[in-house]
This record gives C-alpha cells, structure tokens and sequence, in this order.
C-alpha cells in the first residue's frame, strides 16, 4: 500500500500543480517571456495557519506560483510549480518558513536476497533479478499456507487441511509459508523480492496452522492432495519447510509403521520431488521426519550475508554466525545414506515475502530448503526435463559438487567438519 501511496502521490501531485490555481498563475505570467520552472515545498510558519488560502492566492498573484497540494495538519504549507526567478522572493516572505525542492520519490525497487543471488539464480536461464520474465512450472509449498492476495506471488490454488470443512480456505495466517513461497517464486517484477524460479504458479498447501504447528495427520492430507493433483496441476516439485520426531526404516515406513513416509514414498512415485528442511537441532537429521527419509532431498542451511562466495562479510542479523559457514544451527547427515540426499541451501537472515506485502528477514533450514526447491522446479524446465525424482536429487548433488571450491563454504565436503555432512551448495545458475 505505501508504494501505491507514493506512486498515486507523485501522479497526484503533478495534476495538482496543473490543476489547482492554474488560472492565476496564467495570469500573473501573462505577458512575461517564458522562464524555467520548478517544483517546491512551501511551508509557512505555523502562525499562519489560518490565512493558508489567503497565502497561496497572495503568492499567486505576486510570483505566478501554481499551487497544488495545501497542506494544514502535518505543517502548514502548499506544493508549487514556481518560477526559478521568484524562488528567492519566497524565501523572504515572512510568512514563510521553508522553500524546498519537491524531490521524486518512488517505490522501493526489487532486492535480489542474498541467497539467491548467493547460489547464482541470477545467472540461470531465468535471469532472477533482471525485471522480466516467468518461468512456466507449478510447486507445492506444504506450509501455513500462502498469503493469497500478495502482489508477487502467483498463487494457482491449494487445499486446506488444518480444517477441512473449508477446504478452499489456504491463506497463511502465520507467515512462514508466505515467506517460503517468496524465495522459490516471487514475480520479478520490480516489487519486494525475486524468487529462484520467479513468477512460478504456487499451490498453497496448508498442513499447519496460525501457531506454526500441526499433525502427522495434517501432514498426510497435504500429501495426499499432492499425489492427487500433481499429474493434472503440472507439479513436479514440492518444499516440506517442516519437521518432527521420527526415523527412516529403510523400507518406506511399512517395517516401522509409519504413515507419512508410506505418503512420501507414493508421492515420489508419482513423479514429484520432493525437498525439504533438515531441521534446526544442531543434530543428526536422522532424529527428524521427513529429513530422514532416504526418498527426499534434505537440505542444511549456510550463513552467507553479502550473496557472494568468499566469507568475511559482516552478519547482517545474526551475529552469531559467520560468512561462508554453516550455520551453527543446522543439522547435518551422519550416516552415509543420509549424506547421499543431502544438499545446503542459503539460511540465514534470508529476506522474502510476508503476508499482507513488503518483506521480511527470518532465518532457518526452513528459509534454505525453498532455495532448493526453487532450483529443482528451475531445473525440471531445462536439463533435468523428464527425468524421476531420484536422478533429479542425484543432478542436483552432482551439479553442486562439480562447482569450484571456492564456490563453497566452511563446512561443506571441501572444507569439512568432522562428524557432521552438510553436502555441497546448491547451484542455479547452471540451469
């Protein structure tokens, strides 16, 4: 809403200047030979509140302003277009406080968020940055659901299961999945952000609630809805920013009993890949659910601040982190199954879309597994097209460990941690 306000502002404040006490500013430079014009601010003194109009007819009259916008709460003063030769007589007006420059303003343009510029999306096929474009692919986002009404973010659909007596109800009402919506998808279009596989139609699953929390079971109905529709809806990708207790039999949940990752397998079969966060434990992803299963790509998450390799760049929110590492919250693989579909992702102080508009900063496995989703979806519309989900996790890795050392970070396979895998980062721009 601010950026309509300052946009209609500077519109309404042109009209205003041609419109509002034009006459006697024809008049009083009838006669004369053109001469250059300006725009300003005139505030009078708070004194003279009431003889605002008495003013502005006065200067008018006496040095062929054209007034625009009067302003009597805020400060007291109008917007002019003056000519420069009376520029000084207004200031010394004693009536006069201050003649000012009416300078431009404008929106606040587009931020390229350092993860994504951090794993080079702007130099994909899509060109995430440049202002332009779209890219045609469809992800699911299992969340709180999507703030429907965003500007930039192209919400197709979705399904509602915290409360299914309104299954079309799937507008977030936390914000952690409006947030992860925005670093796969955001528009480049100008405004706010810009996504990894920008403009991309987002199908807001919601399988938690406002409190950020929910249900094996919710988790599931998510799942099932995915299975259901991805053939139809063009989904191929899906990010689970989400996690619980539990670990992987090896055998999709049917030694241990275990219903949701029975869903992931079917699911996975059914051709989506799918992407999620390794958790916030500082731990062995394999104490969590879904990161632990063998059939995901589970994603850790690095520190970077300034969007560029190399490290030394001061933490811009958590200074408890430092450039280039791994973050000192992430989990991490142990176990060679587990390091095989582990990769990291950008995840601290990530900056994306938040409900009801502008941005907002959060940090997390949460922020870094979107970069990889984004990336997957990204992927599936050029090198990876046609391939299973198991040869696109496979890509992904492979494409990530092929690029130079440098391109990594502290903690990574190139520069380990003894004990902890949190694989090598993700890379965009090649696709």
């Amino acid at each position: 809403m601010a950026r309509s306000a300052y946009r209609l502002a500077a519109v309404s404040a042109a009209a205003g200047a041609l419109l509002a006490g034009g006459l006697t500013g024809a008049q009083a430079t009838e006669g004369r030979a053109a001469e250059p014009e300006g725009r300003y601010m005139v505030v009078l003194k708070d004194s003279e509140r009431g003889r605002l109009d008495e003013i502005v007819r006065m200067h008018g009259r006496d040095h062929g302003v054209r007034a625009g916008f009067r302003y009597s709460h805020a400060l007291v003063g109008y917007s002019a277009v003056v000519p420069e030769s009376q520029v000084a007589a207004l200031r010394a007006d004693p009536n006069v406080k201050t003649v000012a420059p009416d300078r431009p303003v404008h929106a606040t343009q587009q931020v390229l968020p350092t993860g994504v510029d951090r794993i080079q999306a702007d130099a994909s096929s899509a060109l995430a940055g440049n202002g332009s474009g779209s890219v045609d692919t469809a992800v699911a986002i299992l969340d709180t659901g999507i703030d429907t009404g965003h500007r930039d973010l192209n919400v197709a659909g979705g399904i509602n299961c915290m409360d299914p007596s309104r299954p079309n109800v799937y507008r977030d009402f936390n914000g952690h999945g409006t947030h992860v919506a925005g670093t796969v998808a955001a528009r480049d279009n100008g405004d706010d952000v810009v996504g990894v596989v920008p403009g991309a139609r987002l199908y807001a699953v919601r399988v938690l609630g406002a409190s950020g929390g929910g249900f094996t079971s919710t988790i599931v109905c998510g799942l099932d809805w995915v299975a259901q529709n991805a053939a139809g809806l063009g989904i191929k990708v899906a990010n689970m920013s989400l996690g619980g207790d539990g670990a992987d039999d090896g055998n999709c949940g049917n030694t241990n009993q275990d219903p949701e990752h029975q869903a992931v397998c079917r699911v996975v079969d059914a051709g989506v890949t799918l992407v999620v966060a390794a958790g916030n434990s500082t731990d062995d992803l394999a104490n969590h659910t879904p990161a632990a299963y063998d059939e995901v790509l589970a994603v850790t998450a690095v520190a970077d601040f300034n969007g560029q390799p190399g490290g030394g760049a001061a933490a811009s929110c958590r200074t408890s982190n430092q450039d280039d590492t791994a973050a000192n919250f992430s989990s991490f693989a142990v176990s060679a199954a587990d390091a095989a579909h582990t990769i990291a992702g950008p995840g601290v102080c990530i900056r994306s879309t938040r409900n009801h508009g502008a941005t907002v900063v959060f940090s997390g496995t949460s922020m870094a597994s979107p970069h990889v989703a984004g990336t997957a979806a990204l992927c599936l519309t050029g090198p990876c097209a046609g391939m299973t989900p198991v040869q696109v996790r496979a890509k992904l890795r492979a494409d990530a460990e092929s690029q130079p050392a440098s391109y990594g970070f502290a903690g990574d396979p190139n520069s380990p941690v003894t004990g902890r895998y949190y694989g090598h980062l993700v890379h965009a721009g090649g696709y």
